[in-house]
């Protein structure tokens, strides 16, 4: 017997031992996909079907790569370091350091973020003299992420009126000047990888040849390019296809914003005529109650594949759910379960607040406050997003590449040298004029201006002389002060944190170096691509630096959340950033109609059903108890809103959920507080006291006639028009096709609807001529 293979359950094993064609797993919540992955690897490994470096392995996270390479170093005897484990942008930015001829691109080439893509953007407007008010940047942001997202450059985008037609132009424009500074975005290194494959067929076959196993977790979250990118590998269309082993579970599918496609997993059942489907449906976190609400609420959808999640781990406690008056009442009960909890036993890092919308965070923040209860918003500014982070990463990008137009204005007036808008417009004509980067138009500049820039010039030159022979943490520190940038926070009211975050970015340094097990010396030919040292490696590898790696580690890096340190604190996080995520207690607030489901998604085709995914992904974070919650009334954007409970609610098993509250049906209900209802209240103690007759006096203070027309407008909202269609349903018009209804008004003869159109946009129509019919 296999011991690696142990302790796997009937299906795990299954999975794990199946022969190299294509297959998809199947893999629900806390089922132990995870584990699967990487006993899949090592099983590959020892029984020799595959060498460390002829496997390739995507993730979405790099927390979750490193977690698979530190599992796998445990189970087996071998160097993990260079193989080719990771995200899809951490393996294309490796394909392209060690093809970058090849690629277009020159060896050095930089990673924009998505701020920094920003920043490129606006500058490349101003050059142009085009009003940014006319063509917002961050529309054109998304504009050229989405198209490169689906594979398209801007000569293959279909403009159908004079405004996409200048934001294609525009496209094309960002793609020069991208080209000419040699810099790349996030979209760009996937697309950019994948058209490389695509033409070179030498470049293709070999990698084809190399990756005979291919293994991609979270597939369900893949989009268009990524699943494109999965086939060339994959050798689709060819005979043998190398095995891909796709692992995911469509229930959790929430990233349709983003472009995840979770109809990629039926297409590569379809496309890759898969036979081996399994299942993982054991599951090893939550106790029965919680999958059976779980299990329940999902199977409203109808687009799925199907699974039903169960434990051996017994029913476990019933989840609880509390209807407040207000959200600074439902904060208030909030805090007083989390006393509770805590004097049970739960520590407080055990115990995650989730909301839908990051608005409905700064009442349960104030209330956790108020409380003295530590508490860390999951998710909130990121390490190598902050200001003092980026400034010093360009010193660094422009000793490393000097063509770096990005970086070069980012710094060139930070900390002030007396470098003004003019002078920058001066430089970027004569930059535009000569078709060059701005660093090389500096000489041509005269008079102060001219002096002022040479001087931050020389600066950089000092730099890049100065760090000839350092160690990379020894650069980071020498550039943090030569460019004055320690000074110039210590020099700040308030700016040890950010002299303390410059500090720690050396730290960074250093454990960059650690773990990646790159040479010191900044002049060393290390690359990031290749940590691989195999005969197999790619050919024709370019060398890189130390300093270049840790660049392209940082930008890699940007999205991914810090973990916490210090004190143990209650996680506060959005339902999404919980993903893949599980804690003992779950708090889920906010379950109204507009909020939980966002009201967004009602007029949006598969809106409602992206939105029980994701309540089922809240549902599945608790292992003991979960905890559900709404306000009546809520405070959101600077108005009082009025709510009826969420539909997902009435989705739910009543054997399954414990009412602290009486159920109130409707808003506007009166409350009775008497003997026979005193059981219900003051959470799960059953207590009622001094707290609870204040809820009832702030209540009783809100307006009943607004409270009751309110009410009577949302369900007239969420009802049934008289003409038999409601506001949220997906209509079919022989001219327009696909749509949603926004709006309803009138009656008979005078009764229209507002209906937003997959291609034509809004328009209303009179219901009595247009003859639409409901998908």
């Amino acid at each position: 017997m296999n011991a690696l293979l142990d302790n796997l359950n009937p299906e795990q094993h299954a999975a794990v031992t199946l022969p190299p064609e294509p297959a998809l797993i199947l893999a629900g919540a806390g089922s132990g996909k995870t584990r699967v992955l990487t006993t899949r690897i090592a099983w590959l490994i020892q029984t020799g079907q595959v060498a460390p470096h002829s496997l390739l392995a995507v993730t979405f996270t790099n927390k979750a790569a490193k977690e698979m390479l530190t599992r796998l170093s445990a189970m087996l005897p071998i160097n993990t370091r260079g193989m080719w484990v990771g995200t899809f942008h951490g393996l294309c930015n490796r394909l392209l350091r060690a093809h970058h001829r090849d690629a277009g691109l020159p060896q050095t080439f930089q990673i924009l973020d998505s701020s920094d893509q920003l920043s490129a953007l606006k500058r490349m407007l101003k050059a142009l003299n085009i009003d940014d008010e006319k063509y917002p940047p961050k529309q054109l942001q998304y504009f050229i992420n989405n198209a490169k997202e689906c594979g398209l450059r801007a000569k293959d985008v279909e403009a159908n009126d004079d405004f996409n037609r200048k934001f294609v132009e525009l496209y094309a424009l960002y793609d020069e000047q991208c080209q000419r500074e040699g810099v790349v975005d996030f979209p760009e290194l996937l697309l950019r990888c994948y058209e490389l494959l695509d033409r070179n067929q030498i470049l293709r076959e070999h990698y084809q040849a190399r990756f005979r196993h291919i293994l991609v977790d979270e597939f369900q979250d893949t989009n268009s390019l990524q699943y494109a990118w999965l086939k060339l590998l994959a050798n689709y269309g060819k005979q043998p296809t190398n095995a891909l082993f796709a692992v995911g579970d469509d229930d959790q599918s929430i990233y349709a914003f983003r472009g995840a496609n979770v109809a990629n997993m039926e297409k590569f059942e379809r496309e890759f005529r898969v036979r081996h489907h399994i299942k993982l449906e054991q599951n090893y976190r939550s106790h029965g109650h919680i999958l059976e609400a779980a299990n329940t609420l999902i199977r409203q959808n109808s687009r799925r594949l199907g699974k039903n999640l169960w434990t051996a781990s017994g029913e476990g406690e019933p989840l609880r759910v509390y209807e407040a008056p207000t959200d600074m009442l439902e904060a208030q009960w909030l805090v007083e379960e989390i006393k509770n909890l805590i004097a049970e036993g739960y520590s407080r890092e055990e115990i995650a607040v989730l909301y839908r919308s990051n608005a409905q965070s700064r009442v349960l923040e104030h209330a956790l406050f108020s409380a003295m209860i530590p508490y860390k918003v999951y998710g909130g500014l990121r390490f190598f997003e902050r200001a003092e982070i980026k400034h010093a990463l360009a010193y660094l990008r422009l000793i490393e590449n000097k063509d770096d137009d990005t970086a070069f204005l980012r710094v060139v007036n930070f900390p002030t040298r007396g470098i003004g808008a003019r002078t920058l417009e001066q430089l970027q004509d004569t930059a535009r004029t000569y078709n060059q980067s701005l660093y090389a138009s500096v000489p041509m500049i005269a008079g102060k201006a001219g002096s002022n820039l040479t001087a931050f010039v020389n600066l950089i030159e000092q730099m890049r002389f100065a760090a000839q022979g350092l160690t990379l943490p020894e650069v980071i520190e020498q550039v943090i002060h030569q460019s004055t940038l320690i000074t110039h926070y210590q020099n700040e009211k308030e700016g040890q944190d950010r002299v303390d975050n410059l500090q720690e970015l050396v730290n960074a340094a250093t454990a960059f170096i650690s773990e990646e097990g790159l040479a010191q010396d900044t002049g060393a030919t290390t690359s990031l691509v290749l940590n691989d040292t195999s005969a197999e490696s790619a050919p024709n590898v370019a060398p890189s630096t130390p300093l270049a790696n840790f660049l392209a580690h940082a930008a890699l890096e940007a999205g991914d959340n810090q973990a916490a340190e210090g004190t143990p604190a209650v996680q506060l996080m959005t339902v999404h950033a919980a993903k893949g995520l599980e804690f003992n207690a779950v708090f889920l607030t906010g379950l109204e109609e507009g909020l939980f489901p966002h009201e967004n998604s009602l007029v949006e085709l598969d809106g409602v059903e992206e939105e029980r995914r994701l309540m089922y992904v809240a549902i599945t974070r608790a292992r003991k108890r979960l905890y559900m919650s709404l306000a009546q009334s809520r405070m959101l954007f600077g108005q009082t809103r009025y709510s009826v409970k969420s539909r997902f609610l009435e989705e739910l098993p009543e054997n399954t959920l414990k009412w602290l509250t009486p159920k109130v049906q409707a808003l506007g209900s009166n409350w009775s507080y008497g003997a026979s209802a005193q059981s219900n209240f003051g959470g799960s103690n059953g207590q009622y006291g001094k707290k609870d007759r204040a809820w009832d006096e702030a209540w009783d203070k809100q307006d009943n006639a607004q409270t009751a027309a309110a009410s009577a407008k949302i369900r007239q909202k969420q009802g049934e028009h008289a003409s038999g269609f409601r506001i949220g349903q997906a209509v079919f018009h022989t001219k327009f096709g696909e749509g949603v209804i926004l709006e309803l008004e009138g009656q008979g003869a005078d009764a229209r609807a507002q209906i937003k159109f997959r291609r034509h946009g809004n328009k209303w129509l009179a219901l009595g001529i247009a003859k639409l019919t409901a998908i």
